[in-house]
């Protein structure tokens, strides 16, 4: 009983706290708005196609979506931008977003440059180029075997990708930039379970593509309750269609 009420006790703490903060960021964000529109962040990006194979034998996570392989590759289409929209030369928050088919239904996932050890997986890190990041999902998913962490570690081939601007596009556009996902509970080990590849698209029209892991979560998992409350204030101001018109 005792160990019951303060799981209860701290679980709602927790709430309370990420819903504060929750909107706290929504606040902010609706400043940045004010002076970058329609994106507060991660407003300029690249449109990548590709295709996600699954690793033969790769270690259960406790996740359909990663445990049970389509048993062909799927096509992924994703977004590679910088947090800040600062110049190549300097280090900047990278972000990629993933979205896959899931029997008809689009699959989500929401990366940023991270560490991968403890605690460097729970903490947003800048980097120049795109193949010096390591790419973390930074907040837990729910599955039944308890919380699990993604993440995406590009697989070196050759020189690195340059950090931005035109000799990036012409590097993603002549050659695929190959990423290795993983998954691990938030204090184990990382264990791969995919293939990614990578080109630039000829169609750079992002202005409808909209990633939220959220709403288009994995099959077989769920978002903790504090997560949302962090995270989904935020998203609906920035993605919902009736604030884009009338800021547009």
């Amino acid at each position: 009983m005792p160990a019951t009420f303060c799981h209860v006790h701290t679980g709602g703490v927790l709430n309370r706290a990420s819903r504060l903060l929750g909107e706290a960021l929504r606040s902010v964000f609706r400043v940045i708005l004010l002076l970058r529109r329609p994106r507060p962040i991660h407003s300029r990006g690249r449109v990548l196609r590709g295709e996600l194979s699954w690793i033969t034998g790769a270690a259960a996570a406790g996740i359909r979506w990663i445990d049970e392989p389509p048993g062909h590759p799927l096509p992924v289409v994703a977004r590679l931008s910088r947090s800040l929209g600062l110049p190549p030369a300097l280090p900047d928050i990278i972000g990629l977003a993933l979205r896959a088919d899931a029997g008809g239904r689009p699959v989500d996932l929401e990366l940023a440059s991270t560490g991968l050890g403890i605690p460097s997986r729970f903490m947003l890190l800048p980097h120049r180029s795109p193949s010096h990041a390591r790419f973390g999902t930074l907040l837990p998913y729910w599955s039944p075997r308890g919380p699990i962490l993604l993440c995406a570690r590009p697989v070196s081939s050759g020189e690195p990708l340059p950090a931005g601007g035109r000799p990036l596009d012409e590097a993603l556009a002549k050659d695929p930039w190959l990423l290795r996902l993983y998954h691990a509970t938030p204090t184990g080990k990382w264990h791969p379970f995919a293939e990614l590849s990578l080109r630039l698209s000829e169609n750079q029209d992002d202005a409808r593509l909209r990633f939220d892991s959220v709403r288009h979560g994995l099959p077989g998992a769920d978002t903790y309750a504090w997560v949302r409350a962090l995270r989904q204030p935020s998203y609906h101001l920035v993605q919902d269609p009736a604030l884009r018109q009338r800021r547009g």
